[in-house]
């Protein structure tokens, strides 16, 4: 029988006996690890092909997205999936919480996991003086934003060939499914399930009449020309990589041809990991002034069953009023050990 093999990435303040400890059970259960302790951020352009070995079965990643984003680094352009788990803040893109590390363990030993191919965007920019396009990509998303403080960036946005807009702003974002519960959340655009084929353009404080985002087609080519009038600007993916844009450059955004591989657990909703980390409320504000004033309110599950008005789903788990696998239940996280991106 082949050797299995595993990659484990650990954010640098994790606990060098936590890692040696995960290793540990891992290799006792036949699995062959290799253990990445930082993934620097580096200037764009510089992604090269990960030089991985085929037959690793996973990448297992201690951290916050901000870890899971620099993994990505290593699987890009590969069918080897990512399984995350969350030691930061919120954790979209961590499949497990750090409670559930036993069981994260568990169900790698036993491959009882399933595979999500997320779209990545694929980034190319031109700028003035290079002879050649820089090129990468981003899972999350793209940015462009102003390099200087105090200063905007002039934009002018062409969508499939079409002007579409221009305006100074501090900057625009061109989101990935995966990355709208990053930094285009935080802009106020749309969350989009992940498994949906767009991608999203979220302008930054835009001075403009309409400067709404937008949801785009799988097949649609964004161009974003850095305009006189203002200060340049910075291009970053995933907040790892970048490079500066002086006035006349051009950034092209487009859909990937590659998927990454993110492992998931089958029997959870994006809507339970949404409302759970949010702590979303399941009820409306007419729900809870009806419940204040003692008028009868309920408010129907999707099983057909009345759940108590103003509670979390997440809260509503807690005291068995939900029937989730104990594996798919994602209650509210412990403390954390700090350190990695919000979002």
């Amino acid at each position: 029988m082949a050797q299995r093999k595993a990659i484990l990435v650990a954010r640098p303040d994790i606990s060098r006996g936590l890692v040696g400890n995960v290793s540990s059970v891992l290799q006792a259960a036949g699995i062959n690890v290799q253990i990445v302790a930082d993934m620097p951020t580096r200037p764009l352009d510089t992604w090269c092909k990960p030089v991985i070995d085929p037959a690793t079965e996973i990448v297992v990643v201690l951290g916050g997205d901000g870890t899971i984003l620099g993994a990505a680094e290593l699987v890009k352009s590969t069918d080897i999936p990512i399984l995350g788990v969350n030691m930061g803040h919120v954790g979209f893109l961590a499949e497990f919480e750090s409670f559930q590390l036993k069981e994260a363990i568990a169900r790698i030993v036993d491959r009882d996991y399933h595979i999500s191919r997320r779209t990545l965007a694929d980034v190319k920019a031109y700028i003035p003086g290079r002879d050649e396009p820089l090129h990468d990509w981003a899972l999350n998303e793209a940015t462009i934003e102003k390099a200087e403080r105090g200063r905007m960036v002039s934009l002018g946005v062409a969508v499939d060939g079409q002007e579409i807009s221009s305006y100074a702003a501090d900057g625009l974002i061109l989101s990935t499914p995966t990355g709208s519960t990053a930094y285009a959340f935080s802009a106020h655009g749309p969350v989009i399930w992940p498994d949906a084929d767009c991608l999203e353009l979220v302008p930054l404080a835009a001075h403009a009449l309409f400067a709404r985002p937008l949801i785009l087609g799988p097949r649609a080519r964004v161009r974003v020309g850095v305009l006189e009038g203002n200060a340049g600007g910075w291009l970053t993916c995933d907040g790892r990589r970048g490079v500066g844009l002086p006035v006349g450059s051009r950034v092209v955004i487009q859909e990937c041809k590659d998927r990454l591989a993110i492992a998931t657990l089958s029997e959870v909703p994006f809507s339970r990991r949404l409302v759970s980390k949010f702590h979303l409320p399941v009820t409306g504000w007419r729900q809870r002034s009806a419940r204040q004033t003692g008028e009868p309110s309920v408010v129907a599950s999707s099983t057909g069953s009345s759940e108590a008005p103003g509670r979390t789903v997440s809260q509503i788990s807690a005291q068995g009023k939900t029937s989730p696998s104990p594996s798919s239940a994602l209650p509210p996280q412990p403390p954390s050990q700090g350190g990695d991106n919000a979002l």
